[in-house]
C-alpha cells in the first residue's frame, strides 16, 4: 500500500492541484444536496474548503495525517472538520450524509490491492434515501497501472441500494514536475435508492 503521509512529506502528490478538480466544479452549483457533504480521500481539503465557503458542513476524511493537517489550516472558521481515518474502516457519527464525494479514492484503492469491498459495504451506513454520490476514477484508459473501467465502476453501486447511476468521460487534471497533464476519467453519479 501507498505510504500517503511520506508523499506529502516530500512532495510527491500529483492529484494535489490547489483546487477541486474540474469534473466536480460544474456539480457544485447543481449537483449538491445539503446541509452535510462528506469528501472521503480529501486530501489538503480543497474541495471540502470549496463546499465550506458555499455554506455547507464538510466532513473531509483522508488516511495522512499531513494532509488533514494542511486541510485543518485551509480550513480554519469554516464549517469544516477534518480525520485521519482509515477508508475501509471509518468511524462518522454524524452520518447521515446529503452528498458524498469520492475524489480519487476508489481508483486509489482498487490500484493499490485495498479492501474496495469492505470501503463499497460501508457506504449505505453513511446514507440515507436519497443521498447523493459522486465517484471521480481514473480509466484504465490512462494506462500506467490504471484499473478503473466503466463497468466496474457500475458494479460498485448496484441495485437495489442504489441507483439511477450514470457515468460521464471526463478528465482528471494533475501535476508531475510542474506540468500540468490530463488523465482519462470518469465521474459516476448515483443516488441511494427509497427502499
Amino acid at each position: 500500500m501507498t505510504d500517503y503521509d511520506e508523499r506529502y512529506r516530500t512532495g510527491n502528490t500529483p492529484w494535489e492541484i490547489g483546487r477541486p478538480q474540474p469534473a466536480l466544479t460544474a456539480l457544485l452549483e447543481h449537483g449538491v444536496r445539503g446541509p452535510k457533504v462528506l469528501d472521503l480521500g480529501c486530501g489538503t481539503g480543497d474541495l471540502a474548503c470549496t463546499l465550506a465557503r458555499r455554506g455547507y458542513h464538510v466532513t473531509g476524511i483522508d488516511i495522512a495525517p499531513l494532509a488533514i493537517e494542511k486541510a485543518r489550516a485551509k480550513a480554519a472558521g469554516m464549517t469544516a472538520t477534518f480525520h485521519v481515518q482509515d477508508a475501509t474502516e471509518l468511524h462518522l457519527t454524524n452520518a447521515p450524509f446529503d452528498t458524498i464525494f469520492d475524489s480519487g479514492l476508489l481508483h486509489n484503492l482498487h490500484r493499490d490491492g485495498g479492501d474496495v469491498d469492505k470501503y463499497l459495504a460501508q457506504l449505505p451506513a453513511l446514507t440515507e434515501p436519497g443521498t447523493m454520490m459522486y465517484v471521480l476514477a481514473i480509466s484504465a484508459d490512462a494506462g500506467e497501472g490504471w484499473t478503473i473501467t466503466r463497468d466496474y465502476l457500475l458494479q460498485c453501486f448496484p441495485e437495489p441500494v442504489w441507483t439511477d447511476a450514470k457515468i460521464k468521460d471526463v478528465e482528471a487534471e494533475a501535476e508531475v514536475d510542474g506540468a500540468k497533464i490530463r488523465l482519462p476519467a470518469f465521474l459516476l453519479r448515483t443516488a441511494r435508492a427509497y427502499n
